[in-house]
């Protein structure tokens, strides 16, 4: 019960974080994809069920708030944690190296599915300039904040699965 309390609060203050604070700090409109970094690094901390469900959440919040279409972020942010919950047989706290990987990949597969889905299908064939003016800068300063942000992240989760731990040992 914990954990979908903690959950639930790092969706909200990523999204607020995101919405709010990161606003402020854009570097020529750019802002990262705190939704993605949380979606991704539960997902190959957690497994492909849980970045599935994660994903959801994030993406139904970016939906209600951005989206034209209901669903659609939802969708996308629901693949990219169930796919990165598939690397979570190959994960080690220690290195750091697998998720910055993920999640620059996560960020990268996410523009160019937006850009696909949302623009190219209406039309709009100005794809070196999404991919230099939006795609790029988008995913590197998403991985600088990432640097900051997964560090904390990785501790909320190792401490939740110690107290999980503790609490099973104490039934049995």
């Amino acid at each position: 019960m914990l954990r979908k309390i903690v959950v639930a609060l790092l969706i909200f203050l990523f999204f607020l974080l995101q919405t709010t604070v990161f606003c402020w700090l854009d570097f020529g409109g750019i802002i990262p994809n705190l939704m993605i970094i949380l979606t991704a690094s539960f997902g190959f901390m957690r497994g492909d069920r849980e970045g599935l469900l994660i994903g959801f959440f994030c993406g139904l919040l970016c939906d209600i708030f951005y989206g034209d279409i209901l669903g659609f972020y939802a969708m996308v942010f629901m693949y990219i944690g169930f796919l990165n919950g598939k690397f979570s047989r190959i994960f080690y706290p220690e290195d750091i190296k697998l998720p910055l990987a993920l999640i620059i990949i996560s960020d990268l597969t996410y523009g160019l599915t937006c850009y696909v889905l949302l623009f190219l299908l209406q039309g709009k064939f100005e794809f070196v300039s999404y991919l230099t003016g939006v795609i790029l800068p988008e995913a590197i300063y998403t991985i600088v904040v990432t640097l900051i942000l997964y560090p904390l992240i990785l501790r909320i989760n190792v401490g939740l699965e110690a107290r999980e731990k503790r609490r099973a040992q104490i039934f049995v």
